[in-house]
């Protein structure tokens, strides 16, 4: 998906890109004031699909942080870090299945006149920032995390919106469910990538020396 030995492309450079530090400046302000701003309305709608976003929101605050801190470091450090975000990732989806359990075992239909209008306001929200996002996609873990976090928040976004028309047909909490399910598999496949491009690079990162020695 991104540049790196194991895909076959051109090797990414370290890079102090300005472009892509104020991209990660405006998307951390965003997510973070998003992941706030759906955490309390998942509360007050009693949605696993707002939960499950609003955890993708602070995902990917943390993640633009981390990049941030990392741009500037070596290829080793850019790597490890971007292992530590894919995992991260994975963890997430974790706990959105947790939340599903509970959801299961607690009931009660969640409200979608606040599902609704949350999810859209979240979908502007990370429509904006997957625009900014989309033309640094390429290059390391590093960028390809902030690009699959980005348009994984915009489809998460869809499908809430679609969860809360599905509660308010059906007066039931199964799409609020459904939707989370989605999100959360998301979330692992993403830190599946990110992981596995990380590993790949670090693996890269160890050979090469030695191949140097021998020389």
């Amino acid at each position: 998906m991104s540049g790196c030995g194991s895909c076959g492309c051109a090797a990414p450079k370290v890079t102090t890109d300005t472009s892509f530090r104020r991209v990660l400046w405006v998307a951390l302000a965003v997510n973070a004031t998003m992941f706030a701003t759906e955490a309390a309305s998942s509360i007050a709608a009693g949605s696993t699909a707002l939960l499950a976003d609003s955890l993708d929101f602070f995902s990917d605050a943390s993640n633009y942080a981390i990049t941030l801190y990392a741009l500037a470091l070596g290829a080793v450090a850019r790597s490890r870090a971007a292992l530590v975000k894919g995992l991260s990732m994975g963890a997430i989806g974790l706990w959105v299945i947790a939340g599903i359990g509970r959801k299961l075992s607690v009931g009660g239909v969640p409200d979608a006149m606040i599902m609704g209008p949350v999810a859209l306001v979240a979908l502007a929200a990370n429509a904006f920032v997957a625009s900014l996002v989309f033309r640094h996609r390429h290059g390391d873990a590093n960028r390809e995390s902030v690009w699959l976090c980005s348009r994984n928040d915009a489809i998460g976004n869809v499908v809430v919106a679609i969860a809360a028309s599905g509660v308010f047909a059906t007066g039931s909490y199964w799409p609020d469910i459904a939707v989370a399910a989605v999100m959360a598999g998301l979330s692992l496949s993403a830190a599946w990538q990110v992981v596995r491009h990380a590993l790949a690079e670090l693996a890269g990162q160890r050979t090469l020396p030695r191949l140097r020695a021998a020389e």
